[in-house]
């Protein structure tokens, strides 16, 4: 397997090199240069599998000849070996054709650890091998961060420094990131927003210079290891729900579209997907592009749902890229034209065709507690501010009452008491091994939105732990 830049300006590369180089080197994204596909018979002879096995299985043409298949399977048993559900990723029944996959069962209670503890991992075995040693740099809304410094922390050949919007998480996504005191990790708090922080990622990923002189790689998203990751949770549920003998729909809150592109993804392996809804908050420019083909940024506003707090969502180029038909240089030009002017030029075309596929749901803060209320009082479920947003989506555009509809629960309700005692009265209580979590040393820096101060606090960082 070899992967390409949306942009066509980077080597093609293998997996093990798209997972150190995290962006490529002309700002486009990694993206396979042939999906592979699993026939209907493919499908059914996964049934059956443990979570890491079919993980394993889901994941391995993507890594092709880069790492044995017995490594890449052994990563997998180990990564989901202590989470705090047998089934990994548990589906819970809420109505007639409706499901929510619970994928918050990892160590920071998110779904970003179903991707970054198999991250951290083929980091460990494709460095070691190399004899190399990479620094991490990453911007995060509130979930990646704590689940990317969980899987990093004390690793040897890894530094990481993690970037995130100064009072624009919740406490306890702030914590889970700032109370980790390995001498490996590095924690700065902007003063601005995510999209500065995750235009500041891209900008030292631009630096030719620093990128070499800091052997930068990526754990975001934009990291085409991550959506591979992810990928395979989608099948999990559609087979236990009787695919491939059986369409499935997936309901997706999501602001850097990452989450619902490893969904698309799925798909164009062959899993048999009627219909991907995308939810979104009160920053809605997803929502509005595929409602109405209006991709263009407005202020970014604080919501309920910090996580989903985003304008610029860097996985739509690589869906932007196949719906120009894998076309380098019309993705450049309107990735090019969004930067320079706001707004993104999509054929109408090429819309249409996303719009018999992707549909589109958003829900302000008032909505998002009505909702988590509504829920609660029907069926007793607890439902995080970013998962009631796909709950609410999947009940609204459900595509047809034989077809069931799965929302993904991206994170415990527990990260958010604040929102959830304003929308219930309760405070959902932590897990017992995060119970002293406001009794732990907080360790961050509070930096300008200056591209050069941060990078010298990375250089500082790095330059303690290099031998």
């Amino acid at each position: 397997m070899r992967y390409i830049s949306t942009r066509g300006h980077a080597a093609p590369r293998d997996f093990a090199d798209v997972l150190l180089a995290g962006l490529a080197e002309d700002g486009g994204l990694f993206v396979p240069e042939s999906w592979p596909n699993f026939s209907p018979g493919d499908w059914r002879a996964m049934r059956g599998l443990s979570y890491p096995a079919l993980a394993a299985r889901v994941m391995q043409p993507f890594v092709g000849t880069s790492i044995p298949f017995e490594v890449l399977s052994k990563i997998c048993h180990e990564a989901y070996a202590d989470f705090g559900h047998p089934a990994v990723v548990p589906i819970v029944q809420l109505g007639n054709s409706l499901f929510v996959q619970e994928l918050f069962h990892g160590p920071t209670l998110a779904f970003k650890d179903m991707a970054m503890q198999v991250l951290g991992r083929l980091f460990d075995y494709v460095l070691t091998k190399r004899d190399a040693r990479v620094t991490i740099v990453g911007a995060t809304s509130g979930d990646t961060g704590s689940a990317a410094i969980e899987a990093c922390a004390g690793r040897e050949r890894v530094d990481i420094v993690i970037l995130h919007p100064h009072e624009r998480t919740s406490l306890v996504q702030r914590r889970q990131m700032t109370t980790v005191h390995a001498a490996n990790v590095g924690n700065v708090a902007v003063m601005g927003t995510f999209d500065d922080c995750q235009d500041m990622v891209k900008a030292m990923f631009a630096d030719t210079g620093f990128r070499s002189e800091m052997h930068l790689s990526a754990v975001n998203s934009i990291n085409w290891a991550r959506i591979a990751a992810q990928i395979p949770y989608y099948v999990a549920a559609a087979l236990d729900l009787g695919a491939p003998d059986r369409e499935v729909a997936f309901s997706v809150p999501t602001g850097n579209f990452g989450n619902v592109l490893a969904a698309w993804s799925a798909r164009r392996m062959g899993l048999p997907i009627a219909r991907l809804i995308v939810g979104s908050n009160r920053n809605d420019i997803l929502a509005r592009f595929f409602s109405a083909n209006d991709m263009s940024i407005t202020t970014v506003e604080p919501s309920l749902s910090p996580s989903m707090d985003i304008q610029v969502s860097s996985n739509f180029e690589r869906l932007l890229f196949e719906m120009l038909d894998r076309d380098p240089v019309a993705t450049s030009s309107a990735m090019r034209q969004f930067r320079e002017s706001g707004r993104m030029p999509v054929p109408e075309p090429a819309w249409r065709r996303a719009r018999q596929l992707f549909h589109a749901f958003r829900l302000d803060d008032e909505g998002t507690k009505t909702e988590i209320r509504r829920l609660h009082d029907r069926t007793g479920y607890l439902a995080d501010p970013h998962t009631i947003i796909g709950i609410a989506a999947a009940m609204a555009l459900a595509p047809h009452p034989a077809v069931p509809v799965v929302a993904m629960a991206t994170a415990h309700p527990a990260k958010f008491p604040d929102a959830m005692e304003a929308a219930i009265g309760i405070r959902p209580a932590l897990p017992a091994r995060m119970a002293d979590l406001f009794e732990r040393e907080e360790r961050f820096t509070i930096l300008p939105n200056d591209i050069a101060t941060v990078q010298a606090n990375v250089r500082a960082l790095v330059g303690r732990n290099r031998p």
